[in-house]
C-alpha cells in the first residue's frame, strides 16, 4: 500500500467520522485508529499466508448456523450491504417483524444503516419468519443472514 492510498483511508475515516479502520490486502494488513488526541495512528503488519490448525478448527462452519437442520426449504433474507442492523424504524417503535409472523414479498423487515443512510430491507419471499439471526443495533456484513423464512405459496 502506498502513501496516497493511506492518505485516502485517513480522509475516508474523517469524512465518515470513523474512529478506526482496518484493511487487509495482498498479505498486508493496515489498521488506522484515531488516538485520544484525534490524530490517526497507523499500524502496518505483514500477514503470513498460512493458518494454524487451531485457527481452522475455531472457525464456524457456515452451513451449521445458516439453515436450521429441521427444514432444508428455509429461505434466507441476507444483508445487501455492510452496516448496522435495526429491527424497528425507531427505538420506541415495535419491530417490523418477529419470529413466527408471516411476511409478504416486498414487506420491510428491517433497516440497515450504512454511512448515515437508513436503508429499508424488504423480503423477497412470502412465508413464516423462523428466526431473527441478528440482535438489534448490531453490525452486519454483506451477505450475512438476517432472517430465515419458511416459504408458503
Amino acid at each position: 500500500m502506498n502513501l496516497k492510498e493511506i492518505k485516502e483511508l485517513i480522509n475516508l475515516m474523517n469524512d465518515n467520522e470513523l474512529s478506526e479502520i482496518e484493511i487487509e490486502r495482498e498479505g498486508t494488513k493496515i489498521k488506522i485508529k484515531k488516538s485520544s488526541s484525534g490524530f490517526p495512528e497507523i499500524v502496518h503488519r505483514s500477514v503470513p499466508n498460512f493458518r494454524s490448525e487451531t485457527q481452522i478448527a475455531a472457525e464456524p462452519t457456515p452451513t451449521a448456523s445458516s439453515v436450521p437442520a429441521a427444514n432444508p426449504n428455509v429461505k434466507e433474507i441476507k444483508s445487501p450491504m455492510v452496516g448496522t442492523f435495526y429491527r424497528a424504524p425507531s427505538p420506541e417503535s415495535p419491530s417490523f417483524i418477529e419470529a413466527g409472523q408471516m411476511v409478504e414479498v416486498g414487506q420491510v423487515v428491517c433497516i440497515v444503516e450504512a454511512m448515515k443512510l437508513m436503508n429499508e430491507i424488504k423480503s423477497e419471499v412470502k412465508g413464516k419468519v423462523v428466526e431473527v439471526m441478528v440482535d438489534n443495533a448490531q453490525p452486519v456484513e454483506f451477505g450475512q443472514v438476517l432472517f430465515t423464512v419458511e416459504p408458503v405459496k
